[in-house]
């Protein structure tokens, strides 16, 4: 099993990169994933997202995406929802493209005014993807940085047994 972090932060080396292998890790470590979490940042991407063929790197990162088990996409929030560049990014997936992942949303935010846009911005879009989202996504604040392994650990806590149950379920499946 494999454990992805999906970083649609336009900036390298951002501070939702770091949230986001933070909660792939935690998740991971707590439902038995083993292996290293694998890392695809969208900011070395970008320029080439838009191209009509994918370029090498580009292509690597959609299949590195669509076989992963568990995939945590993180953004900062921008407009009151997901960057732009995860967008152009995931519309590179077909409906039901990732229908044997769990997919856990994560938004790095300034305001709890945009604590919802984790559940009514990111999520029906990883659903479209045909993506199971068994779990309630991780709104982080900014303010919470500084705590955040433990904002995280008590989110991994509350979603792993709904992402074991659905890893379980999809091995079991006919």
């Amino acid at each position: 099993m494999s454990t992805v972090a999906l970083v649609g932060n336009p900036r390298p080396k951002s501070r939702t990169l770091g949230v986001a292998l933070q909660a792939a890790e935690a998740v991971g470590e707590r439902v038995g994933v083993t292996g290293e979490t694998e890392i695809v940042d969208l900011s070395a991407l970008a320029p080439d997202l838009l191209s009509a063929v994918p370029p090498p790197d580009v292509q690597h990162a959609l299949d590195t995406v669509g076989s992963a088990d568990v995939l945590v996409v993180a953004s900062p929030t921008y407009k009151a929802t997901y960057t732009g560049v995860l967008k152009v990014f995931l519309d590179r997936f077909g409906a039901g493209s990732l229908a044997s992942t769990a997919a856990l949303p994560l938004l790095v935010m300034g305001d709890a005014r945009h604590s919802l846009a984790v559940e009514t911005h990111l999520r029906p879009l990883l659903v479209e993807l045909g993506a199971s989202v068994p779990t309630p996504g991780l709104a982080m604040l900014e303010s919470q940085l500084a705590d955040a392994e433990q904002v995280i650990g008590a989110w991994a806590d509350r979603v792993a047994p709904q992402v074991s149950a659905f890893l379980t379920g999809r091995s079991t499946a006919p």
